[in-house]
């Protein structure tokens, strides 16, 4: 669709404009000679007559030029509101997407919470070697799900660009030992060779600062492709920490596979676009094979690039490098199973899955804790009414009365603004907005299923074996 340039009609506006004065001029001359008679009056009328024919042709131009245009200008008009609507229309979709996702997470955290718990539990019983064999294979591919689906709903949250980096000081080789152990079983179960190794140098023992959990992020997308689209052979990670410039280290991750590479056309663009590999790769191999556009990203964000060497039908190496500051004032715990045995501490639990009730039963009772369950929110605040608990467990999602609801009732009772009774969110939905929401509510912490018993250990020592128990 064309239309006449603004610069183009003020000058054609201009040029008529002056050929009508000049065409009043010339009838104010050509009366002058009638009068005086210094022209023919048959020359004059024929003057006349050539000057009205084109007066005429230009105000037909002008004036078939302006009805054009505005026809063009309301069918543009036409199409703007409907580009609005279709807009609008893919908001809506894009919405309904996001809330699909947050849907499906939830519920696959809220089960696997459940079957994590299950497996704790029965670890604790008599079990034969075989029998302990086989749970260990049922808790290592529950951890396995649990990694898709943060991931997933990680990938999600970096491609809408809702993400910030939170650095802190971490143990990268006990953390990273922990994620490849899940990973060690899958390649297991597919034939293949899994091994990772870590490159250090000599100097002591440190701390380094960075996102622990986004660096995991983009190993869990790299070493479950490499896995996924690899046949035979083996899958090999390698963490270097060979060089240190003064307080900082440099970190290079290599995650080198056997598979099927990919074409050289596709390298070029496999970073730009998550629907391009996903045609590609998942013609001949079902799932898997997303996520790279979202790891470059991420990388990206952290200070390095994500590089890739890769031959078709002979393997894949992607491999990139951060810079993390070193910190030797920041000492990690060592995580240990040993039960808290917080004595005399009273805990109110609002749960409406009965088997997360069990889960939460079993786990918080290791560590010597006294239960109080409430079915909803309801139960919830008029339990805490009537008994005097020193720690607020509170799952956000409940019939009746929700638990943002209720743990608003409970901080506006009198009870509340004497004991300031530490209320701990708990949720499958592990999603930013959730979380900001129990920030600007004032709650003390975010607990998200499955549960760790480490985190939950935390929380038990934070607010209730830091502080004195008030008679």
């Amino acid at each position: 669709m064309r239309f006449v340039p603004g610069k183009k009609r003020v000058k054609l506006k201009t040029a008529i404009s002056s050929i009508l004065l000049a065409s009043v001029a010339g009838v104010i001359f050509l009366g002058y000679c009638f009068v005086e008679q210094k022209l023919p009056v048959k020359t004059i009328a024929i003057i006349l007559f050539g000057m009205v024919v084109i007066q005429v042709l230009l105000l037909q131009y002008f004036y078939k030029n302006e009805l054009k245009n505005r026809t063009k200008r309301k069918h543009s008009k036409v199409l703007i509101d409907e580009l609005k609507q279709k807009l609008a229309q893919a908001n809506k979709e894009a919405d309904f997407s996001a809330e699909y996702l947050a849907n499906i997470s939830y519920e696959f955290r809220t089960s696997l919470s459940t079957v994590l718990g299950m497996i704790e539990m029965l670890k604790k019983t008599d079990l034969d070697e075989a029998q302990h064999m086989q749970l260990e294979i049922a808790n290592i591919s529950s951890k396995y799900m649990h990694q898709l689906v943060n991931m997933f709903s990680s990938n999600y949250e970096v491609n809408n660009g809702d993400i910030v980096l939170n650095e802190v000081p971490f143990d990268l080789n006990t953390e990273l030992i922990n994620l490849f152990k899940v990973f060690d079983y899958q390649a297991w179960e597919k034939g293949l060779t899994f091994d990772y190794k870590f490159l250090k140098s000599d100097e002591p023992k440190f701390s380094l600062i960075g996102d622990e959990l986004r660096i995991q992020q983009v190993l869990i997308n790299l070493v479950n492709n490499a896995i996924k689209f690899t046949n035979k052979g083996k899958i090999s990670i390698i963490v270097d920490q060979t060089i240190a410039i003064n307080d900082e280290q440099i970190v290079t991750f290599y995650v080198k596979d056997t598979g099927v590479g990919m074409p050289t056309e596709m390298v070029k663009q496999i970073f730009n676009s998550s629907k391009t590999e996903a045609t590609v790769l998942t013609k001949e191999y079902r799932g898997g094979g997303l996520g790279l556009s979202t790891c470059h990203k991420l990388v990206k964000l952290m200070g390095g690039e994500l590089k890739i060497e890769t031959q078709e039908n002979e393997g894949t190496t992607f491999y990139f490098s951060l810079q993390l500051k070193k910190t030797l004032n920041v000492k990690v715990e060592t995580k240990v199973s040993e039960p808290l045995l917080v004595k005399k501490r009273n805990v109110l639990v609002a749960e409406d899955s009965r088997m997360n009730r069990r889960v939460l039963k079993y786990l918080l009772e290791q560590q010597g804790v006294d239960c109080t369950f409430a079915k909803n929110g309801v139960e919830a605040v008029e339990l805490y009414k009537l008994l005097d608990f020193d720690l607020v467990f509170m799952d956000l999602y409940m019939p009746d009365l929700n638990g943002f609801e209720a743990a608003k009732a409970i901080k506006q009772t009198d009870k509340y603004r004497i004991s300031k009774t530490p209320i701990i969110a708990v949720s499958a939905s592990d999603f930013k907005e959730d979380k900001v929401k129990v920030k600007e509510l004032g709650l003390n912490a975010f607990l998200s299923k499955p549960i760790d018993i480490y985190k939950l250990k935390d929380i038990l020592i934070k607010y209730l074996l830091a502080q004195k128990k008030v008679s």
